[in-house]
């Protein structure tokens, strides 16, 4: 994953030999780091905490004071490969797995780092006196750091173990029991001021937000948003009436919703509801929606268009509510196998009928369909595609033993391991009509490329037509035009209802050219 630093042995014969261990030493390495280059930074800061968990000898005290410095000067070059990981619109896969495995891999040292430290304190002695002043700052930073495994984990959509819930709830009920789980300490280079307690209530509220149906950007601005609304949300070993979730610090186990109550009464067991920030959420998506602005204390890190924003803010809406959704169609179990084709060339191809009911040299993947209801369709891959696979995905599906494609989008994904999945599917459309649509002032022109769609006629508004589109197609401006059975069409523009890298979903209406 991440390269080791080289030639470190021999550096741990001797007690605190370890170059970290030597302050003037730790400020050389630090200044000689590769400031124009975040990869080889990275790589190399990576390398020395891999060094401080190996070094036994090296006193938890100065394990801190090493970690900590390598964080600090880790956070500008985090900061741009993480943006560079959200924002580059098209990443290739060995890419993506390069940003996210650097990313990934350096939270998961430093956690482990820091982890180290706290662990020191069960042994009475110099270094437990020692770290014991640190131990807000520690705590808080060790939670973090953790919280960001969680995150980096959410944007591969998991799995996330469970005994990462254990280190969570031992660092809380550490600085509880010190009296110091409130204490307010600085946290990471412009991050302001937190404790440890403010720390894990914002990893809990993140998994407790349901973000497997959520873009990557999507997620690191519901982070964001959670962080802004924390104060308003009420977290603490009381349960009250209208607690929505709960989570034992001793159980390696994610919070839970109280409709899975404990099975009994225990002091490490903690409750939250979301208190006043779930009408505070609210109140900004009408905002947005009324096309006002958002205020300019929410720091998302960037500007983004509201548009953005408000899928997010529905999202957190729903799922940090005083009622949770619930699934809106029954589910009913089945154990039957589909085919699926990825994307909107491979839809309109099928769906074209000229070459037959399953066309010859497309890769047609087989997903295992676990449940099915109303809504779509839940199911199981045990191999996950190289490359396409993300929430959003356009799919065309085809039932073992039928002859017709149903359209659908991958709304939920969750992997299992590193090579099964689950996926969550909406069914678009049980039937559309591909067609290739030129713009209305271009159509008389024989050379215009066509541009390729589906045409879904369900669930469309009277007189109106859904249709999905090349990315970047839409425009309220120009009217489309296509021809069908001898007949001439023409696509009046309502409204784009989603939009994606790959494809977009748009209403028309549609009447007959005479």
């Amino acid at each position: 994953m991440l390269t080791k630093m080289p030639v470190l042995g021999g550096l741990f014969a001797q007690k605190d030999s370890h170059p970290l261990a030597d302050a003037h030493e730790l400020r050389r390495i630090l200044a000689e780091l590769p400031g124009n280059n975040a990869f080889k930074s990275l790589d190399e800061i990576a390398g020395w905490l891999e060094s401080l968990l190996a070094a036994d000898t090296l006193a938890a005290d100065r394990i801190y004071e090493a970690a900590y410095q390598l964080e600090e000067a880790a956070a500008p070059h985090l900061k741009r490969l993480s943006r560079e990981y959200l924002h580059t619109a098209r990443l290739n896969r060995s890419d993506e797995k390069r940003l996210w495995s650097i990313n990934y891999g350096f939270w998961t040292l430093l956690a482990a780092a820091y982890e180290r430290c706290l662990l020191a304190l069960a042994t009475p002695g110099r270094t437990a006196d020692a770290l014991r002043p640190l131990l807000p700052a520690l705590c808080t930073r060790l939670i973090a750091a953790l919280g960001a495994v969680l995150k980096w984990e959410q944007f591969h959509y998991g799995p996330s173990p469970g005994e990462i819930w254990f280190r969570l709830g031992r660092a809380l009920a550490t600085a509880e029991a010190a009296g110091v789980a409130s204490k307010v300490t600085p946290i990471r280079p412009l991050a302001g001021l937190s404790c440890a307690q403010q720390e894990y209530l914002k990893v809990l509220v993140f998994q407790a937000a349901s973000m497997d149906s959520l873009l990557p950007l999507e997620i690191e601005l519901a982070e964001r948003l959670i962080a802004h609304y924390l104060p308003a949300f009420i977290f603490g070993p009381a349960v009250h009436e209208d607690s929505v979730y709960w989570v034992d610090l001793s159980q390696p186990q994610p919070p839970l919703r109280m409709a899975r109550m404990p099975a009994q009464a225990a002091p490490s067991q903690r409750f939250f509801k979301p208190g006043a920030a779930n009408e505070a959420m609210q109140a900004l998506l009408r905002t947005l929606e009324r096309g006002g602005d958002l205020p300019p204390e929410i720091n998302l890190g960037d500007r983004y268009h509201p548009r953005l924003l408000m899928p997010v803010l529905r999202h957190l809406s729903a799922y940090l509510a005083p009622v949770p959704p619930q699934r809106r169609h029954d589910r009913h179990h089945v154990k039957h196998r589909m085919s699926v084709l990825n994307g909107l060339i491979n839809a309109f191809v099928v769906f074209s009928g000229e070459f037959g009911g399953r066309p010859a040299g497309l890769q047609i993947e087989s997903w295992v369909v676990e449940n099915v209801s109303r809504g779509g369709f839940g199911a199981q891959l045990n191999s996950i595609p190289a490359e396409w696979l993300k929430v959003g995905a356009l799919i065309a599906m085809q039932p073992d033993g039928g002859d017709n494609w149903l359209l659908g989008i991958v709304r939920r994904y969750h992997r299992e391991t590193e090579r099964e999945a689950r996926v969550g599917i909406e069914t678009l459309a049980r039937t559309a009509v591909s067609a290739e649509l030129k713009v209305r002032t271009a159509s008389s022109y024989a050379a215009v490329a066509g541009l390729p769609a589906l045409l879904i006629h369900e669930a469309a508004e009277a007189g109106e037509v859904r249709v999905i589109l090349p990315p970047a197609s839409f425009d309220l401006r120009e009217s489309l035009e296509f021809s069908q059975g001898g007949q001439r069409y023409l696509l009046a523009p309502v409204a784009l209802v989603e939009q994606t890298a790959d494809y977009e979903l748009a209403r028309y209406r549609q009447s007959v050219i005479s």
